[in-house]
């Protein structure tokens, strides 16, 4: 498949399948005499996994940590997933700072309402 296919096929941009060979992430794909990239169902496979990876929150650094360690072999199963729990333990800490957040603004946009009632009360009782 050409770039372009890809790219339509996964919903991901052109210069987006470039930045990801350049990262290491896609290292595999040819390119043919014309050096226009010619991807490989195996390549596609790879593009899927990305795609997977990054919508479960892995950035760019990891993810090519993660790839990395599965070329050197199932010695690194455990690394691997090691990877995976901490993304995991920063997007709940992450998840925990933004409802923190809420709470804050709820407990303000609560404080407003009676303020601004009590006000106009006020306004109602003191023509």
């Amino acid at each position: 498949m050409k770039i372009s296919e890809v790219s339509k096929k996964y919903n991901i941009s052109p210069d987006t399948l470039r930045y990801y060979e350049k990262e290491g992430l896609l290292p595999n794909v040819k390119k043919n005499a014309s050096g226009i990239r010619e991807y490989s169902e195996n390549d596609c496979n790879w593009v899927e996994f990305i795609k997977c990876m990054r919508g479960a929150g892995l950035s760019i650094e990891v993810l090519a940590k993660y790839i990395e360690l599965f070329y050197k072999g199932d010695s690194t199963k455990e690394e691997r997933k090691n990877i995976l729990t901490e993304e995991r333990a920063k997007l709940i800490e992450k998840r925990d700072a933004i409802q923190a957040t809420i709470d804050r603004l709820d407990y303000k946009i609560d404080a407003y309402d009676k303020t601004i009632i009590k006000k106009e009360k006020e306004l109602l009782e003191n023509p």
